[in-house]
């Protein structure tokens, strides 16, 4: 039996499989047009999260970043947020905050 390359192994594995991730997650994530392990990867889970804030019927907490974080990284969502929170509220905060200058300047961006 021929082995998968990575991205055809990636390809095989949903969302609810990444640790930290279940049925629920997955199907916020789906709703807002993140369907594959790629495309949270593509994404980022900081966009990923914006995007959940503005678009899904559910409202996330900050553990679920950190469970993004932690699924695409293979660590544990609490990890993350002990050690990296301060970064992620700073990104986070950096993304709203560009998006509200270029705003005022009558640039429209969809964050």
């Amino acid at each position: 039996m021929p082995r998968l390359s990575f991205s055809e192994y990636v390809d095989t594995v949903k969302l609810r499989d990444l640790n930290g991730l279940g049925p629920k997650s997955e199907q916020w994530l789906h709703e807002v047009g993140i369907l594959t392990v790629d495309d949270l990867r593509s994404m980022g889970a900081v966009m990923a999260f914006i995007k959940l804030t503005k678009e899904c019927s559910a409202k996330p907490s900050l553990n679920f970043l950190y469970a993004m974080v932690g699924a695409i990284e293979g660590r544990h969502w609490a990890e993350v947020g002990k050690k990296e929170k301060g970064r992620l509220l700073t990104e986070l905060e950096g993304y709203r905050e560009l998006a509200a200058m270029l705003a005022e300047q009558g640039a429209n961006i969809e964050l």
